[in-house]
């Protein structure tokens, strides 16, 4: 059965992670849940870069979380890739782990006033991109839909947190093959 279980790592507000978990159930039909936070850990911190290697903590959480669900990280530090100035999320394509970074998804992190609502469909959104990754999902030309790659805020706002009809036949036959 297709499940998904948010993991924290490290200290990530729970209210938020109970209203991810309420808006994925609801966006993509998928049973939902909130597990156990895993420590954050230090390797994993650059502080050249005052980042967190997305990579590693990918690693970390496949090797130091068992569930027989589809697993979403959730971290509250920025993090990023070689190569990349950051990353809003990582994912083991065809895998069984993603992870969405929050700091950026915030309007403060960018000197703009506290918006709740608009922070919530930024983690909807980036949550639903990278577990379509995990399912198997590329990214998307259609820039509304949720697979679209978004190296800004501006293109997160820009997508929706639907599938456009090819990625929406994806999920179904994936759900379909889950019967």
């Amino acid at each position: 059965m297709f499940c998904i279980e948010i993991v924290p790592i490290g200290s990530v507000d729970k209210d938020d992670l109970r209203l991810l978990c309420r808006e994925l159930s609801k966006e993509i039909n998928v049973e939902c849940r909130i597990g156990h936070a895993i420590f954050l850990p230090e390797e994993a911190y650059d502080p050249v870069r005052g980042q967190y290697n997305g990579e590693t903590l990918l690693r970390h959480l496949i090797l130091n979380y068992k569930s027989e669900c589809i697993l979403l990280g959730i971290v509250d530090k920025d993090l990023y890739v070689e190569h990349l100035n950051f990353i809003f999320g990582i994912s083991q394509i065809k895998g069984k782990a993603c992870i969405v970074a929050l700091p950026r998804l915030r309007e403060e992190f960018y000197g703009r006033y506290v918006n709740k609502s608009l922070f919530i469909e930024r983690m909807v959104k980036e949550s639903i991109h990278e577990i379509g990754h995990v399912l198997g999902m590329n990214h998307c030309e259609n820039r509304a839909c949720v697979m679209s790659f978004s190296n800004s805020i501006l293109e997160v706002d820009m997508k929706t947190r639907k599938f456009c009809k090819k990625h929406e036949y994806e999920l179904l036959r994936f759900l379909k093959s889950q019967i």
